[in-house]
């Protein structure tokens, strides 16, 4: 990667060595964390801690980054009306997309039809401990409140649950001040620039126990889980990881087309971050990495700060495909009749459910309960006849929600007209570019050591993970 200087001028290096790239070890951890569960499930359950671990220490940093994040962005633009314009922009690209998705596990799963035939009985459906606490959670979700649960309690709160919503609104609140306060919070914003390089560092430190945490993670989850139930429900999770694909290759593809980019570069350029999201089964670790790399290629800071969080939670494509596909398939196991009408009606009430889950715990399941119990003619306890494969299915959600918000990202600052798609490409293609204006709020000099020959995760100007 390049070395860059205080004064910002770059230089060819030496092209790392493949055995010492961050993706290689996580990719390593993946494959011997499915090799332990696999011969030694008893062992794999045991090595659960280390994977959670590493998930806590990730989860610990994304508050904080995003907080910082749109702080920043906000508070050093000149005119609020073009963020708020920008999230507008946004919220229309999230549903345009998610009902797409929508669209696609539903055709999906009419024309395969893989739930015919089960005859499955819902007065006979048994639930298991876990599964009925979702159940019970998802049926008391009421649509309309992911709007009255973005206002916090507290200021503090947020920051400990975790919960990316409302950190983001107390985040647009406290930038919209800070901005407002013009040269008076000067220092402030200063403070927050320079924490935002800190917490950045942390994450670099953190990423190098990755490969360990994927290999815990995997372990665990293929000792609990077995290959069993990919053996028995291997159509479904076929079909699922199909209908994901050509979602992606189609409709995410034909987005980046538009925008004269190649879905299969921008992939290949977060291959860090997809191998992360394998390895630990959810896309929260990758959000740090996803909105550093999306600003070394030129999308503006604040864009990423305020499109990339808020994705998070609005912009699903992936479960947006497993909550139609999955439906329908209830539905048709339990000898359910779905007319046109009423699967279109399913759609519109999944538009407003899925947002009602996100970012809770078994998110997916109590998204697929809520939307079971607002519609009222599909049996809720069905949902126990995927509950065993839902573990294999779930990295595929991550994987396909970070993709779209990668490429939302993108087309909301095209749509901005503030993408510059000729560095994006150049970064795409592995070229080494100069770093962006607001990448770095003070010298990398003071910020990175650069004696430091482990993981080089938070070097901006070219990017490249090395262990």
């Amino acid at each position: 990667m390049g070395r860059i200087t205080t004064a910002g001028t770059a230089t060819p290096a030496p092209k790392t060595r493949w055995y010492r790239q961050l993706y290689f070890w996580v990719l390593t951890g993946i494959v011997l964390g499915i090799l332990v569960g696999w011969l030694a499930p008893v062992a794999g359950i045991a090595l659960e801690p280390i994977g959670t671990t590493f998930v806590n220490a990730m989860r610990m940093l994304i508050g904080p980054i995003v907080f910082l994040t749109i702080v920043g962005g906000i508070a050093s633009v000149a005119d609020l009306k073009k963020v708020g314009m920008t999230g507008l922009k946004a919220l229309t690209y999230f549903q345009i997309g998610t009902i797409f998705a929508l669209l696609f596990g539903l055709v999906a799963i009419n024309v395969f039809r893989l739930g015919d035939g089960v005859n499955a009985n819902a007065n006979t459906i048994k639930t298991t401990d876990s599964a009925a606490k979702l159940i019970e959670t998802g049926a008391h979700q009421e649509w309309w409140q992911f709007l009255t649960h973005i206002i916090p309690t507290s200021v503090v709160a947020p920051f400990v649950e975790g919960d990316i919503l409302q950190i983001i609104f107390i985040a647009v609140i406290f930038g919209i001040a800070l901005n407002a306060m013009g040269k008076v919070g000067a220092p402030v914003l200063d403070g927050v620039q320079r924490l935002t390089g800190v917490m950045f560092k942390i994450l670099g430190f953190i990423m190098k126990a990755a490969p360990l945490g994927a290999f815990g993670a995997m372990a665990f989850a293929v000792g609990k889980y077995g290959v069993s139930s990919l053996s028995s429900m291997g159509g479904l999770i076929a079909l699922f990881y199909a209908t994901s694909i050509l979602f992606v290759v189609v409709v995410l593809g034909s987005v980046m087309a538009f925008l004269k980019l190649n879905i299969f570069k921008m992939i290949r350029h977060l291959k860090e971050e997809y191998l992360l999201i394998l390895g630990t089964s959810t896309a929260e670790p990758a959000l740090p990495g996803l909105m550093r790399k999306l600003e070394h290629a030129g999308v503006k800071k604040e864009t990423v700060g305020l499109v990339v969080p808020t994705g998070y939670s609005f912009n699903l494509d992936g479960a947006a495909i497993y909550l139609s596909l999955a439906a329908v398939y209830i539905a048709q196991a339990t000898n359910t009749n779905l007319t046109i009408g009423q699967q279109l009606g399913l759609i519109a009430v999944m538009l407003l459910t899925s947002k009602g889950a996100a970012g809770v715990a078994g998110g997916g399941f109590i998204a697929l309960t809520a939307t079971l119990a607002t519609l009222g003619t599909i049996p809720a306890a069905g949902i126990m006849l995927i509950f065993g494969i839902d573990k294999f299915m779930s990295e595929c959600r991550a994987l396909v929600n970070f993709t779209g918000n990668a490429v939302a990202t993108l087309f909301i600052a095209w749509w901005d007209r503030t993408l510059d798609a000729d560095r994006v490409r150049r970064v795409f293609n592995g070229e080494t570019v100069e770093p962006m204006p607001s990448e770095d709020p003070t010298p990398l000099d003071e910020v990175i050591d650069a004696d430091d020959d482990l993981i080089e995760y938070d070097r901006r100007p070219a990017y490249s993970e090395t262990i």
